[in-house]
């Protein structure tokens, strides 16, 4: 049996003092993928801060790669998400610094301090994303598909058991849109790295199907239909 990566077991998930959803129970394996969707104000954003330490899960059970949710502080935070890779609808690069100085600063941020390994890390998660010889431009004079690749090449960098991509595709064509769901299913298959997608975007969904959870009417609907 694959190694479970994410559990959540009778779980309710709190913005502030309000239940968002209630009675969540979802298990995900390693290189699995898992499309969430839902309507805007569903819950799909707090079920994935939720999952990455920015909620903290007050009743229930959950754990993400290893760390229990009910006893995540403020502390371990940081620990858990180098477990994880996170990915933005908007990129959320550093403007002022190229490809090679954004990854760099993540690896230093999360304790990186060799020389060669940090070239030799960001060397391969380019490799991986198809921009091996890209390291050196800014994020403005790269295309939206391009900065998207980036953004899961900064994802990669700990080797995480979970990415999750909150509407990926989002600000992309059609065609650029594919490209970056081939990727991240790539990833999940050949890396065994479990990923969770956010995402609106159904046209996406037919074209590369895949198990799919839905927020609604403050629960989460595993298997879900989409039709």
């Amino acid at each position: 049996m694959a190694e479970v990566i994410v559990t959540l077991e009778h779980a309710n998930i709190y913005q502030g003092d309000n239940l968002i959803l209630q009675d969540v129970n979802i298990t995900v394996h390693k290189g699995e993928f898992v499309y969430l969707v839902g309507k805007t104000g569903s819950g799909k954003s707090s079920l994935l801060k939720t999952l990455y330490g920015d909620l903290f899960l007050r009743q229930g059970d959950g754990q993400v790669a290893g760390f229990n949710l009910r006893n995540v502080s403020w502390k371990k935070v940081p620990f858990l998400r180098r477990n994880l890779g996170v990915v933005f609808q908007d990129f959320q690069l550093l403007t002022d610094r190229t490809v090679y100085d954004n990854l760099k600063f993540v690896l230093r941020a999360t304790g990186w301090t060799n020389q060669q390994l940090i070239d030799e890390k960001i060397q391969d998660v380019l490799d991986k994303v198809g921009l091996r010889s890209k390291g050196f431009k800014m994020p403005f004079e790269m295309s939206g598909g391009e900065q998207q690749r980036v953004d899961i090449a900064r994802a990669l960098l700990n080797s995480p058991k979970l990415i999750l991509a909150d509407e990926p595709t989002g600000n992309l064509d059609p065609e650029t849109s594919d490209e970056i769901m081939q990727l991240l299913f790539y990833i999940a298959r050949d890396y065994g790295t479990a990923v969770i997608m956010a995402t609106h975007d159904y046209r996406v969904i037919q074209k590369f199907p895949a198990r799919t959870v839905k927020t609604e009417r403050g629960k989460v609907v595993d298997n879900a239909s989409v039709v």
